[in-house]
């Protein structure tokens, strides 16, 4: 993720929201907890300035951290946390998570309907989307002959040393999985054997795995074919039109992050109000033109530049029949795949 439109148009809004609204009384700080550069900073600056307020900002690497911390902290010492789906779904069954008060988020409404519903929050109580995502191939044609069209693909010959992959083993794994018929979230063990083995085969291609900025290794020409997170697919293509994207004909893995409020926020008050500021369609455009994933956001959709446009709304080549949400698995099917894939990353070279 990083910065991909002009300053002076976030100053310019900025100014224009500052206008346009009253700031409240001073409301202390707000702790926000989530990856690093999820937002702007110049419009958690604007944020702050409009609220009288402070924003502490925390970084996690992990889901999974995030949880822990959570835990130890009985819900409390945050005040807006972001994460994915599959986690909170856990935080809310622990009761991490408090239900959101929808008065004092007027712009709820803004929503689009296709990302809410979902298995994590399935009365969307809870949370509010921001941002969602989908496993997505990337290729240079100028590289790579033959023409890519889904995940078997990179299991050719012809591919040797040259594909990158994320390091999120849910997803890669569900490559396989997906190439022998089978769910994202299949608990059948003998099923997750089987899709260990054909992954294994797929060792002698793969060149890199990491989550941080793989889009660089795609345009330097490190690589010439990745898996990637759709932040990383937007910031490859604008830097090189060229670069094909493809939507695996096996199927579609897809990832809502949500916004929550932890069940004993300090300060929910102020976290219901910043979850609302950043559903103004002028913020939420902004937002997304930074972060690079789909814009969750209906009535920002149409103030997406056109540049980016392409790139932050949901293509028409795929829709939710042919996507599949990566969910919780069963404990036994969990410890399976962190086996297959520790000894994929080791045919790798990778551990």
């Amino acid at each position: 993720m990083k910065k991909v439109f002009a300053l002076l148009l976030v100053l310019a809004m900025c100014f224009s929201l500052g206008a346009l609204s009253v700031p409240a009384q001073a409301e202390g700080v707000l702790t926000i907890y989530t990856w690093a550069d999820m937002f702007d900073p110049e419009l958690l600056n604007a944020f702050e300035e409009e609220y009288n307020c402070k924003i502490n900002y925390v970084n996690f690497d992990y889901d999974e951290t995030m949880l822990a911390k959570l835990e130890a902290a009985g819900g409390g010492d945050y005040d807006v946390i972001i994460a994915d789906d599959y986690i909170i779904e856990l935080a809310v069954k622990e009761g991490l998570v408090q239900k959101l008060d929808k008065e004092q988020i007027p712009n709820f409404g803004n929503i689009n309907p296709l990302y809410q519903g979902q298995f994590y929050d399935p009365t969307d109580e809870y949370t509010v989307p921001y941002g969602a995502g989908v496993q997505t191939i990337t290729y240079n044609p100028t590289m790579i002959d033959k023409e890519i069209t889904g995940y078997a693909d990179l299991w050719d010959d012809a591919l040797k040393d040259d594909v990158a992959l994320t390091a999120n083993y849910r997803v890669m794994i569900g490559m396989a999985l997906k190439i022998l018929g089978y769910s994202y979230n299949t608990n059948d063990l003998n099923e997750l054997e089987e899709a260990g083995k054909l992954l294994y085969e797929l060792a002698p291609n793969i060149r890199l795995i990491k989550d941080d900025n793989l889009q660089d290794d795609l345009i330097a020409g490190e690589v010439d074919a990745a898996v990637m997170y759709t932040s990383q697919v937007t910031m490859a293509k604008l830097a090189d039109p060229d670069i094909e994207i493809v939507y695996p004909t096996e199927g579609i893995g897809f990832g809502i992050m949500g916004m929550f409020i932890p069940s004993k926020a300090p300060n929910a008050e102020l976290a219901h109000v910043f979850i609302d500021y950043i559903l103004r369609p002028e913020v939420s455009a902004r937002s997304y033109e930074w972060l690079g994933y789909y814009c969750t956001n209906q009535a920002a959709d149409e103030l997406i530049d056109d540049e980016y446009k392409p790139f932050l709304v949901l293509p028409k080549e795929i829709s939710m029949e042919n996507m599949e949400m990566i969910g919780n698995i069963s404990a036994e099917a969990n410890e399976k795949q962190a086996e297959i894939w520790t000894e994929f990353k080791t045919l790798c070279g990778q551990d």
